[in-house]
């Protein structure tokens, strides 16, 4: 591999690739990947909670569905 010039951790490989040799940029890098993944889960998670959350509150406003569905059978 050769050095890219001006570029202390970073070399290009036989196909042109450049590849990143500083170990420290690649475990910042994994932490952060795995960091936005866990904050994507919570969000998702937060998500249904607030869907739940609104359907019981519509719940306690129009009464439990299946009473409401009878009211106009």
């Amino acid at each position: 591999m050769q050095p890219v010039e001006g570029h202390k951790h970073l070399y290009r490989d036989k196909s042109g690739a450049i590849v990143n040799t500083d170990i420290d940029e690649y475990n910042n890098y994994i932490r952060l990947k795995s960091e936005k993944q866990r904050q994507r889960e919570e969000i998702n998670e937060l998500k249904k909670d607030i869907d739940e959350i609104k359907s019981l509150l519509m719940e306690i406003i129009n009464g439990p569905r299946q009473n409401w569905t009878r009211k106009f059978k």
